[in-house]
């Protein structure tokens, strides 16, 4: 299967529209966004979440298989943190071994960007999602109970970090 990873443009926000929504319904669980809220919004909302963030896409034989997202807050305190979110893989992505590479494109754009760390949050129970995010390189460093409600019940996150340079994780006294 011959696959592709790069940047979409606002050119193709219906096309990342149909993949969030479908990542939205296919796992419900796994994202903070709702699919009945999301699918009732604009495609203008999604072609700005394009231009105010990064969102990576794979592309499996020319069609959007997969996705991931950093956005960043530029304030002078914060703007070396950047936020991976909106990881998913299509079915037919799956297995693929396209996952790493579209963490890793995120990455080189974080540091592109000039962040020095990456956070993101992921569903304690999702162990395939946490081992892929250890294998490139992000650490646990907590777990945000009851993160998320949904169908009826909680779900844990939990909360990883990977440092893109050679700080140390925490600051001296």
């Amino acid at each position: 299967m011959n696959h592709s990873i790069r940047q979409l443009g606002a050119a193709e926000a219906e096309a990342f529209r149909t993949l969030r929504l479908a990542a939205l319904a296919d796992s419900p669980e796994a994202f903070g966004g709702d699919h009945t809220e999301e699918s009732q919004r604009p495609l203008g909302t999604f072609t700005a979440q394009l231009t105010t963030s990064a969102v990576f896409g794979v592309f499996v034989d020319g069609a959007l298989c997969g996705l991931a997202g950093l956005f960043w807050d530029d304030g002078a305190k914060r703007r070396h943190i950047g936020n991976l979110y909106t990881v998913y893989l299509a079915p037919q992505a799956r297995g693929t071994g396209c996952a790493l590479p579209l963490i890793e494109a995120v990455l080189d754009h974080a540091r592109i960007l000039g962040r020095t760390q990456v956070h993101l949050g992921v569903g304690a129970y999702n162990t395939p999602a946490v081992r892929l995010y250890q294998k490139a390189g992000f650490e646990i460093y907590g777990t945000e109970p009851r993160a998320l409600f949904v169908n009826g019940r909680f779900i844990d996150e939990h909360l990883m970090v990977r440092f893109l340079d050679k700080a140390p994780g925490k600051t001296e006294q």
